[in-house]
């Protein structure tokens, strides 16, 4: 059987052949450089990912979840260049398409690949077969609840250097048990779906799973991560570790928030990045209050008394979403294997590149939506980039958001923020 394939790296462009085992009639190809692009072969589906060829069978699968991929790859390879070891667990490993990756990629040393659904398993070992056989020990396909592999693994003291556990909803019971079988400087690969509680219309939802009551905020889908990553140091704490957060990611289908963080040995007595955000609905501005302010929270635009138009939620992760220094060897990681300008679009350049941008730490939580700056001014809002430049030629701190185009992550209070557009358009300050 033949199949028709466009041009490197995930885009469509002028059509070539692609031939099963890279090869037809003495003609090749290279499959090094071939798109994901659907295919049917009998009853089976077959999709390409950075040159690799995988079968989705019936589980479930999104061509769009493969930035996400990729961005593990980047870190799953980072940690074994830099500790000589990659031991990782897919603790929901679906169709099997992450754990290929990391083997075929991240030279993984070993990958168990566990899925609680038996129908998967034909399908998961066929990937994984691509790589190495099953006798080669690289490998190993379980069909557990995930907990239970985990806990399975702990008991053994088996434990892994990257766990990466792509739950569904906001389901955080596996936190704790992905933490106990982590080493110490191994990385965790958490998921979130659950755009409901992000976006304040479930906060009993979010308290019970991640500890944290969420109302709604203009900047939700951050408010997503900063939730994620809070349950996160929850349970690290519990159990007398920490974390630190090396990225962030959201992206729009789905919705999906995933972070990875490194587990670090002991707890920290320091509560500054893990208090409350709170949202003035009247002035626009945002705050962040400590553990000792609960009971005086007020916003400045009205009196020193609880402000009936203050939103708070939390207690949520309040400091960094990203570790810029780490984005930069991904960024340096990505471009030495091509995967950078090979579609024209430099997509996940765009993407690290922001993220980068976003770990200034001078710039806070949230960011500032320009329809509602432009709503609040009652002006059509000047462009992104020009009230950028403004921002930083008045001394603050300004970037793009990954989360939201249209928005910009600045220290510049929102009614600062509309004086600024109003000088721009020309428009009397009042």
């Amino acid at each position: 059987m033949l199949f028709i394939l466009s041009s490197p790296c995930q885009t469509l462009s002028s059509p070539r052949l692609y031939f099963p085992n890279n090869s037809f009639s003495g003609i090749k190809c290279d499959s090094a450089k071939v798109p994901v692009f659907p295919q049917k072969t009998r009853d089976r589906s077959y999709l390409i990912e950075r040159g690799l060829e995988f079968s989705t069978g019936d589980a479930f699968f999104r061509d769009e979840s493969a930035t996400g991929r990729d961005l593990g790859v980047l870190a799953a390879s980072l940690h074994k260049r830099g500790n000589g070891r990659l031991r990782v667990l897919d603790a929901l490993c679906g169709c099997g398409i992450r754990s290929l990756r990391y083997l075929a990629e991240a030279g993984a040393d070993f990958v168990a690949a566990n899925d609680g659904n038996e129908s998967y398993g034909s399908t998961i070992v066929e990937n994984l077969s691509r790589v190495s056989s099953e006798e080669e020990g690289r490998w190993v396909v379980t069909h557990l609840e995930a907990n239970r592999v985990m806990t399975d693994y702990y008991l053994q003291k088996s434990l892994f250097d990257f766990i990466d556990v792509d739950s569904f909803g906001s389901d955080s019971s596996f936190l704790r048990s992905a933490i106990s079988t982590l080493k110490f400087g191994g990385l965790l690969y958490v998921t979130s779906t659950d755009g409901f509680s992000s976006g304040g219309h479930r906060p009993h939802h979010s308290l019970a799973a991640y500890g944290a009551y969420v109302r709604p905020m203009p900047y939700s889908n951050e408010i997503g991560l900063r939730m994620l990553i809070g349950g996160v140091t929850r349970e690290a704490a519990v159990l007398g570790y920490h974390i630190t957060p090396l990225f962030s990611y959201y992206a729009f289908h789905g919705p999906v928030f995933r972070v990875l963080l490194r587990l670090n040995r002991g707890k920290i007595h320091d509560t500054r990045h893990y208090g409350y955000i709170g949202y003035c609905q009247q002035c626009g501005n945002s705050h962040e209050f400590s553990w000792d302010q609960l009971g005086q929270i007020s916003c400045s635009c009205s009196v020193s008394k609880v402000s009936n138009s203050l939103v708070v939620s939390g207690p949520l992760w309040t400091g960094p979403l990203h570790d810029a220094a780490y984005l930069m060897d991904m960024l340096n990681l990505a471009k030495q294997w091509g995967w950078i300008g090979c579609d024209g679009k430099d997509n996940l350049e765009k993407l690290i590149t922001v993220m980068m941008d976003e770990s200034d730490p001078k710039l806070p939580f949230g960011y500032i939506k320009l329809d509602e700056m432009a709503s609040r001014a009652k002006i059509n809002s000047p462009s992104l980039k020009a009230l950028m430049s403004a921002m930083h030629q008045k001394g603050y701190a300004a970037s793009r958001s990954h989360i939201a185009t249209n928005a910009i992550k600045t220290n510049c209070p929102m009614t600062e923020c509309i004086k600024i557009a109003k000088e721009l358009l020309q428009v009397s300050v009042t």
